[in-house]
């Protein structure tokens, strides 16, 4: 794949997963559809692309993945959408972003690696930005809000750990997402009563599954065997920037100093931990999907 190739593909999928969080909130802020809904919607949009990408690539659609896999990308939806009903793009994004990489930061050291200087200075400037970004204030985001996206964070974090290194990465994330939409249909059932979808946030639901999710997953996975671990992980700082950008762009939503201070130490911690990790592929260029 050619540089520029690896460039242009890196840039849609980072694009398709920032659109995640601002279809999410557009949808849920308007209270044109209910989480619960949205998430049935998004999983079940996502799995029928990625299910249509495996078949086209190998004539069967038997899907990949397991259970495990499944609750916990069910968990990151589920939390994400919930979230988003208080939460400001930005906030959102920044969040489940600093979420996912302590998670992972946090499995090497539990798995025994050992912390150059720049990789410890790393983590605390990471933990140090996530604690910014939650402290008491005016501007503190909403702490339901809050809560459910640093869950989303840590099972989505979870979900690419289980799959780090998969040989069928596409047909796997595929096989999770029916099972993950399988899920999602207990909890609709069960908040039935709560239920509403207007055709903006069925729509904006559709086009977070199938194209932000679906063909941005296929994008990523496409271009992650042609950069290095610390580039994948480092290209992924632009999701939460890029988010905040289309939040306050399309929806009016206002860049506040504690978001900015936030996303500067938690980049800054990324990038120093990330360096350091000069193995190939791992944890830490999985998705960190927004």
């Amino acid at each position: 794949m050619s540089p520029t190739r690896i460039f242009l593909t890196s840039l849609l999928a980072m694009v398709a997963f920032a659109g995640n969080s601002i279809l999410c909130r557009m949808a849920l802020a308007g209270l044109s559809i209910d989480p619960a809904t949205f998430t049935l919607i998004r999983l079940g949009s996502g799995a029928f692309m990625l299910s249509l990408l495996v078949f086209a690539r190998r004539r069967t659609a038997r899907p990949g993945g397991n259970w495990l896999s499944a609750a916990a990308l069910f968990a990151y939806a589920a939390g994400f959408s919930f979230a988003y009903v208080s939460l400001a793009t930005g906030t959102g994004a920044l969040l489940l972003f600093a979420a996912v990489q302590i998670t992972m930061m946090g499995w090497a050291l539990f798995r025994g690696e050992r912390l150059a200087a720049r990789q410890a200075t790393g983590l605390v400037l990471a933990v140090a930005g996530f604690m910014v970004l939650l402290a008491p204030g005016i501007e503190a985001p909403s702490p339901k809000g809050a809560v459910l996206m640093v869950i989303a964070g840590s099972a989505w974090g979870l979900y690419s750990l289980r799959g780090a290194g998969a040989r069928d990465a596409v047909g796997d994330t595929a096989g999770n997402f029916l099972r993950a939409g399988a899920l999602a249909m207990g909890v609709s059932l069960v908040l039935w009563s709560r239920a509403s979808a207007e055709p903006l946030g069925i729509a904006c639901a559709v086009v977070s599954g199938a194209l932000a999710s679906g063909i941005g997953y296929a994008l990523w996975y496409a271009v992650l065997p042609h950069i290095k671990a610390s580039t994948a992980a480092t290209v992924q700082l632009s999701v939460p920037a890029l988010a905040a950008l289309g939040g306050v762009l399309l929806l009016g939503e206002r860049l506040t100093a504690r978001l900015v201070l936030a996303a500067a130490a938690t980049f800054a911690g990324v990038i120093l931990f990330s360096a350091g990790n000069r193995k190939g592929r791992g944890a830490l260029n999985a998705p960190a999907e927004q």
